[in-house]
């Protein structure tokens, strides 16, 4: 099996395992929040539900992803994935939005609550849950450079940190400090919207074709500086392709080596950036013959 589709199909495990665990979670979450009349705990249980939806986008867009190229879509559907972050972090803007609106009024309304233990209790175990699940989603996004997986990882190490940051403010609240739970609920909110503008603007540049990584291109140009039969760089243009990347490269070499020597040229620079960056998808690199004073 090839290490894109493998890397594909784990993800889409670990994404759809995610969906369960995290629904689970939230509803567990706004049960006890509305017991216990903490905003901040019904806000963090309605973040863990978008969490899971999320998951289920991503899920979906790495099962996408693993369609082969057909007489629609020539060059496979790799961009489902990222398609698949851009929608997820529109859910996230406006679970925020929600989060934030209903935790301003309860700060200029607070009340006491009741089942703290409970509450905080409920609090511990989401985000170690949460915590654990983001980790090891992390390793498997890093192993297979997969955007969507990635993103929904950095979602869970957020929903994780925010149930302790709420447990803070829900224990601040059982000693008096009422307006702290609502604060909670705020901070809740804020961290959502982080995450969000984070994943739209990726998910935006590579939908876009954009490609902005001044440090890989001045790599791939060292390593093909290296062969002492290019005598000069002519263009270098990189683009994404879901996870992936694609490349076409363009150097000059002696206008009196042969066909074969050309040929092998481009063995050897092809070769060379897919060692170094195995997250090449498509790579064409094509020479240009030169006399001795376009040399660079």
């Amino acid at each position: 099996m090839h290490a894109d589709v493998k890397g594909f199909q784990e993800g889409a495990r670990i994404a759809k395992l995610s969906v369960g665990i995290l629904l689970a979670i939230g509803i567990s979450e706004i049960s006890v929040g509305q017991l216990s009349g903490s905003i901040a705990l019904t806000a963090d249980g309605f973040d863990s539900v978008s969490d899971a939806f999320i998951s289920f986008i991503v899920w979906f867009g790495l099962r996408m992803s693993t369609k082969s190229p057909d007489e629609k879509f020539h060059f496979g559907y790799y961009k489902f994935e990222s398609l698949a972050s851009l929608l997820a972090a529109v859910g996230m803007i406006a679970t925020g939005g929600v989060i934030l609106y209903e935790s301003y009024l309860r700060f200029l309304n607070p009340a006491p609550l009741s089942y703290t233990s409970a509450a905080l209790a409920t609090l511990v175990g989401a985000g170690s849950i949460s915590l654990s699940i983001a980790l090891y989603k992390r390793r498997i996004a890093s192993r297979y450079h997969l955007l969507s997986l990635k993103t929904d990882a950095n979602n869970s190490i957020k929903d994780g940190s925010a149930s302790f940051i709420v447990f803070v403010a829900v224990l601040g609240s059982s000693i008096g400090l009422l307006q702290l739970d609502a604060i909670g609920g705020m901070i809740v909110a804020v961290y959502i919207f982080t995450v969000s503008y984070v994943t739209l603007r990726e998910a935006s540049l590579v939908l876009l074709d954009a490609f902005h990584s001044p440090e890989l291109m001045k790599e791939i140009e060292n390593i093909v500086r290296r062969s002492e039969e290019v005598k000069g760089l002519r263009d270098i243009k990189l683009r994404r392709l879901g996870p992936f990347i694609t490349g076409r490269i363009q150097v000059v070499v002696d206008g009196n080596m042969s066909v074969d020597e050309m040929h092998g040229v481009v063995t050897e620079i092809e070769g060379s950036i897919r060692r170094h960056f195995p997250g090449f998808r498509h790579l064409i690199v094509t020479v240009v013959p030169s006399s001795a004073q376009e040399k660079s």
